[in-house]
């Protein structure tokens, strides 16, 4: 049976009468992605009574720290005087992180930000890594506000081309110091032989990626193609995020396996790393779960700096998520032997529409 294009149009017609109640309902549904991103986007200040009511706040904050596919796997318990950071392996990404590499990072920069947020509200922390969990000891100081502390609002991965332009020689070195202590150390790359290098490590990771289903199916899950799905659940990648547009989740689903191949991928992917001011490698001294966390910390610093001087970043891990090439991008940047953590690219570019993060009370510990 054949469909005239008339009957298309009259079908069409009697579909948006009918829908119109639905649209407006849609559309009040996707305004409460606005109201959660205003809260996320709000300045940073310092929490007042950070050890008894404060507590909802630091874990905002926390809360607000990179992570892998912004899955959120952590958890936070409060005890007396100090608190704990845990993983939740509920949420986590056996495919793309088997040993749970990125989903330590991710802890380690959440550390960062509580960190940050705990001194601006009049305490210091002892850290210690103990039982699979990271426990922060806190004692009174004087407050201490940062430049970082006040970026955390700010910070943001970018997926999208940047301007091209260098950074200044100031800019570099602030990043530079930012982005390593006794325990990471880091390896800027800025020339572009070096960065054409990386590049093509990242195209063929991405390519063996996308190759494989499972990689496929794991990252569709925590798809979000528009506002509502993205309001509803707060968490995962929101298309509009990386500059692709929002769609229907049926539609975005239908879609997904045509319109996200390795060739349309690793185009997008050399115009990301072409129009960077730089690549930025992230080494730990220690290959264990500390060394994974310490590695985020580090990273989360170099990010937090990047967005209190408006300067955009984005991850670029496939060469350390496919093992087969960590050693030759470990060669390539002088570490042999040793395992990189994390890259990304930094430079001047545009801002897009965030990914959400959860309510605190979803993710602290009743006990």
């Amino acid at each position: 049976m054949s469909i005239s294009r008339r009957n298309v149009l009259l079908g069409a017609g009697g579909a948006a009468v009918l829908g119109a109640g639905a649209y407006g309902t849609q559309s009040l549904r996707a305004r409460h992605y606005d109201r959660i991103a205003e809260v996320l986007d709000a300045p940073a200040v310092p929490v007042a009574n950070p050890l008894s009511e404060g507590r909802r706040r630091l874990v905002h904050y926390a809360s607000l720290a990179a992570n892998g596919h912004n899955t959120q796997a952590w958890r936070f318990a409060f005890g007396e005087g100090g608190m704990s950071v845990l993983p939740d392996f509920t949420r986590r990404t056996p495919v793309v992180d088997p040993d749970d590499h990125h989903l330590w990072a991710s802890l380690g920069g959440a550390v960062e930000n509580l960190t940050l947020a705990a001194r601006a509200s009049g305490l210091e922390t002892d850290l210690r890594f103990t039982d699979e969990r990271i426990e922060l000891a806190f004692d009174t100081a004087p407050a201490r506000v940062s430049q970082r502390f006040g970026a955390i609002p700010k910070r943001q991965s970018i997926r999208a081309d940047y301007d091209g332009k260098a950074l200044s020689l100031e800019d570099y070195r602030a990043l530079e110091a930012a982005g390593q202590d006794e325990e990471v150390d880091l390896v800027l790359l800025t020339d572009t032989p070096k960065m054409e290098q990386v590049l093509d490590l990242v195209i063929e990771g991405n390519t063996r990626q996308i190759a494989d289903p499972e990689f496929v199916r794991e990252l569709k899950d925590w798809m979000r193609f528009n506002r509502i799905e993205a309001a509803k659940t707060r968490d995962g990648l929101f298309t509009a995020g990386s500059g692709n547009p929002t769609l229907p989740g049926w539609l975005g689903d239908m879609l997904f396996p045509h319109v996200f191949t390795a060739e349309a991928e690793n185009e997008k992917y050399r115009g990301h790393v072409r129009s960077s001011a730089g690549l930025a490698v992230f080494v730990a001294k220690e290959d264990s779960p500390p060394g994974w966390m310490a590695a985020g910390r580090a990273c989360q610093r170099f990010a937090l700096e990047a967005a209190a001087r408006d300067i955009r970043y984005a991850f670029l891990n496939q060469p350390v998520e496919v093992i087969e090439l960590r050693p030759e991008l470990a060669g390539l940047i002088g570490v042999a032997g040793r395992r990189p953590n994390l890259v990304i690219r930094f430079g001047h570019g545009p801002t897009l529409p965030r990914a959400l993060r959860r309510a605190p009370e979803a993710v602290i510990d009743a006990a």
